[in-house]
């Protein structure tokens, strides 16, 4: 439990510093939708190309965790989208984000970190591989509903060109789009980036987190959680209940998983949403408040069914 404390408590001072620099007047509103616009179009794009130029995708690749986790993501998308229409309510642009907030696990900042201290440092193959295929899978999946529902009421063909056009205009995508070409080129032609390219990306993307972060917490500032009790709660139960559910039970009861394979895809699937769930909120303009709040709320339960899935998990 302290190794969790270590991992999380970080994160929430971070988000307080901006939420009491909002608070106190010293960022206004433009200058923390400023510093959002640099994580989200810049930063965040910038630590993808990297991760993807320099993973080596296929070294862990299988399918069944693979499928393991994914079903489990998935499910939690469209039973919260169905949700959030039928049951809340809410307008499609709005059933996408929060359904994006579902089903976008935090895998890098908290799975991490979060298994390397539970099982050591020889246990991230299988997380890796999940978080190979994560950004470009669930970018898209989010993406394509959210230009269907921006589209509503058009033709297919129609509603298609938005959504690729939506898609390949998306800083985050093209960052993996660039990482992934770096990545064949380099492992094609065994040619790399100079030092100096590769040292002022690792400069601009280490900005990304605490930016992205500091600027969430001045967004809570602004998006209070009032009236959106159900959707937030909608979010917290897809992401840290229904997904590392579906995972357990795809792992170990159909595909029969080591356990080594089984706890990657249950604690990845058990982190709660990250800020990329919020940065994809606010970049379409959709369901921002759930998505703030939801992040922080989340964030904060994480600590409690983490620790119930490390004493489930064999």
């Amino acid at each position: 439990m302290n190794n969790l404390v270590n991992v999380l408590l970080p994160v929430f001072l971070v988000m307080g510093a901006g939420y009491l620099a909002a608070w106190r007047g010293m960022m206004t509103d433009s200058a923390i939708a400023g510093l959002m616009k640099f994580a989200q179009a810049f930063a965040i794009p910038v630590i993808l190309a990297t991760q993807m130029a320099k993973m080596n995708v296929w070294a862990s690749f299988h399918p069944a965790p693979l499928i393991s986790f994914y079903a489990g993501a998935l499910a939690a998308f469209g039973l919260s989208v169905v949700l959030a229409r039928s049951w809340l309510g809410r307008a499609p642009m709005d059933a996408a984000a929060i359904g994006f907030c579902a089903m976008f696990s935090n895998s890098v900042l908290l799975g991490l970190p979060i298994m390397e201290r539970a099982y050591g440092p020889g246990s991230l193959d299988g997380n890796i591989a999940i978080i190979a295929l994560h950004s470009p899978l669930l970018f898209t999946v989010g993406i394509l509903a959210m230009e269907v529902a921006r589209a509503e009421g058009g033709s297919l063909g129609a509603v298609g060109m938005s959504a690729l056009r939506g898609l390949f205009r998306t800083p985050m995508v093209i960052g993996i789009l660039v990482g992934f070409a770096l990545n064949v080129w380099i492992n094609t032609t065994g040619l790399d980036l100079p030092r100096p390219v590769w040292d002022a990306m690792n400069m601009i993307g280490r900005a990304g987190v605490p930016a992205a972060l500091f600027g969430l917490g001045g967004v809570l500032h602004r998006y209070r959680p009032e009236g959106d009790g159900r959707a937030i709660a909608m979010v917290v139960l897809g992401s840290l209940v229904l997904h590392p559910g579906i995972g357990y039970v795809l792992g170990r009861w159909v595909f029969h998983l080591d356990t080594a394979a089984l706890r990657s895809v249950v604690l990845t699937a058990s982190m709660a949403p990250g800020i990329n769930a919020y940065l994809f909120a606010d970049m379409y303009g959709a369901a921002k408040r759930v998505a703030a709040s939801a992040v922080l709320v989340a964030t904060g339960l994480s600590l409690l069914t983490i620790w119930l899935w490390l004493a489930i998990l064999p």
